[in-house]
């Protein structure tokens, strides 16, 4: 015969005591959203005090700070910034290929079309009107302030020697006169050009012109203008 089984335990005699449970500090305002985050509520709990180890972080020592000066400098000081990059070139546009005809925005040659020749290792565009049509000599130009077309031109004859660069267009420094007197009395000189730039910009031109026919020459003449109701962003050039 099978033994008989055991008595069921008597629920009432000897209730089953449930743990407390442990309420939390923070307060869940919605599924899933509590009030404080992470971060806060380890600062209440002052959990942030403790490592690994089990010790608390030592403060760090307040560096020593200079008395306080009681006047104001009298000229501004400056002091360096950070540079937490490396400037890098721009990389060229999609839309910029060498022999498209650009737009110009800005500048004392706005309005211009020029023809994009190659870019400089500094990022800018390296373009030319050609001088001869629209007056528009061998220059560097921002792509940002550039409308590009639709529009090429054959450069494949034309050689830009690698002295073209960017200390090519650089600038000497000028005297300049400190005193007012000499200021006013000094009259402006005259910009002159080396000729070795206009011996560069004879030869590019040439070369260009030679490649263009009567049409892109009259287009590359005209400048750009708008009209009322005219909106660059809604034009395909």
């Amino acid at each position: 015969t099978n033994p008989p089984p055991p008595p069921r335990p008597c629920l009432d005699c000897n209730p089953v005591i449930m743990p407390a449970q442990r309420q939390s500090r923070n307060k869940e305002l919605a599924r899933g959203i509590m009030l404080y985050g992470r971060r806060a509520m380890q600062k209440r709990t002052h959990k942030h005090k403790w490592v690994g180890s089990g010790q608390t972080r030592k403060a760090k020592a307040a560096p020593a700070s200079k008395p306080a000066s009681k006047w104001y400098p009298a000229d501004d000081e400056k002091f360096p910034l950070a540079r937490r990059f490396t400037p890098k070139a721009a990389k060229l546009r999609s839309s910029i290929k060498a022999g498209s005809v650009l737009i110009l925005l800005s500048g004392r040659h706005r309005g211009k079309r020029v023809v994009f020749l190659q870019q400089l290792p500094s990022g800018l565009l390296l373009v030319t009107g050609p001088y001869k049509i629209n007056g528009c000599p061998l220059r560097r130009v921002n792509q940002a302030y550039v409308i590009a077309t639709s529009t090429t031109v054959d450069v494949s004859g034309v050689s830009v020697p690698a002295s073209v660069n960017d200390d090519f267009f650089k600038r000497t420094a000028e005297e300049s006169t400190e005193e007012e007197a000499g200021f006013f009395q000094a009259a402006p000189k005259a910009v002159e050009i080396p000729q070795e730039r206009k011996d560069l910009q004879k030869a590019i031109d040439s070369a260009l012109i030679s490649a263009l026919d009567n049409d892109q020459k009259g287009y590359l003449k005209a400048r750009f203008s708008l009209k009322n109701g005219q909106y660059p962003h809604l034009m395909k050039f």
